[in-house]
């Protein structure tokens, strides 16, 4: 089986790459990737180094998928990750449209011309916005948490949020890209007879992430914490207290295997995240930082911001009805993780961001 991935140099991407072959027999790795983030290289030479076979090449631009061999599968990993993507000065909006919009119509193309199947990595950010911040959530112990017994949206219970949690716009410029591209890939998958699997992942941790605050909170905020750099409360009155999930890319590739091995079940789009076990608030990740290293302050603007929400966990439990599939590393295992490896990389914010 041939399996083409793009973004294969960015965390995710990279991930999938190590990984996949030990759970596919026989499995062949293809990867494209532009190379424009900082920190690409070095994935690069990992990826290679695991007898991958490297394009580079950028899917906004559908020529460049030309000099790609046919392959059985393409595992979407490319994208511009940000919620607050193709907003304010210095980003474009066309340009997160190009990435996270018109690559994916390129590789239906691809998918279309090769008979491949897509398995499209999204976000759960394509909830509704407006949905999420007006749900009722209560402080508990640093962290929201909502008071389920006010809530009558459909889609959410103690167990996060589900996959019929509304997707009314607004959502942002990035989810409504990818709330796009899903349609558009069950449309071509029914169309053309291409299995296509949708996953709608939390944020995803660990070590090797780039460093950067609206792309990988989790990472961003360890190695910032660890060398003492400046870190802000933002919005929520500067309580911290706003709360995400998290998940490792090995156990996403767990799933991912699974689904390249049963094209049959097909049209399915899932959560995939740590779950309610994996929730931490900025304040408790703040807590979490300062007993694993030493204190450090944290300063506060309390004006909010556009696009945060308060609370968003995922809730999982149809992919593990239909996939047998559960996150095997905690909370704890992902912190502990990055931590080492901010000890170890103390320059990895620079060379992953570009700052």
């Amino acid at each position: 089986m041939k399996v083409l991935i793009t973004g294969i140099c960015g965390f995710v991407g990279r991930a999938l790459a190590l990984e996949l072959p030990a759970l596919c027999e026989g499995l062949e790795i293809l990867g494209l990737d532009n190379l424009s983030r900082p920190g690409s290289e070095h994935n690069r030479r990992l990826v290679q180094g695991n007898n991958c076979r490297f394009f580079h090449g950028d899917i906004r631009i559908a020529s460049d998928l030309e000099n790609v061999p046919r392959v059985d599968w393409v595992i979407d990993a490319a994208a511009n990750p940000s919620v607050l993507a193709g907003l304010g000065p210095g980003t474009s909006s066309r340009q997160v449209m190009e990435h996270n919009l018109l690559g994916t119509v390129n590789l239906l193309e691809f998918c279309k011309r090769h008979g491949a199947g897509l398995v499209l990595l999204s976000t759960s950010r394509v909830y509704s916005l407006r949905r999420l911040c007006s749900l009722p959530v209560e402080e508990r112990n640093g962290a929201f948490t909502p008071n389920y017994l006010k809530i009558e949206e459909a889609g959410i219970s103690d167990k996060g949020v589900s996959e019929n949690f509304s997707t009314e716009p607004p959502l942002s410029l990035y989810g409504s890209a990818k709330l796009a591209s899903e349609i558009l890939s069950l449309e071509y998958g029914s169309a053309f007879d291409l299995p296509v699997f949708i996953n709608r992942c939390g944020v995803m941790a660990g070590a090797g992430q780039f460093g950067k605050a609206d792309q990988g909170i989790f990472s961003y905020w360890i190695h910032a914490y660890q060398s003492r750099r400046p870190l802000r409360y933002l919005g929520f009155r500067g309580t911290g207290h706003q709360v995400r999930d998290c998940l490792h890319p090995r156990d996403l590739a767990c799933l991912v295997a699974k689904q390249l091995k049963a094209p049959d079940k097909s049209g399915t789009i899932v959560n995939v995240s740590g779950g309610g076990a994996s929730g931490i608030s900025l304040a408790q990740l703040s807590h979490w930082c300062a007993q694993r290293f030493k204190p450090h302050s944290i300063s506060v603007e309390s004006e909010q911001r556009p696009f945060d929400v308060p609370w968003l966990v995922l809730d999982s439990s149809k992919a593990e009805k239909e996939w047998a599939w559960h996150p095997m590393i905690n909370r704890e295992s992902i912190l502990e993780e990055i931590a080492k490896h901010a000890e170890a990389n103390p320059d990895w914010l620079e060379l992953s961001s570009g700052t």
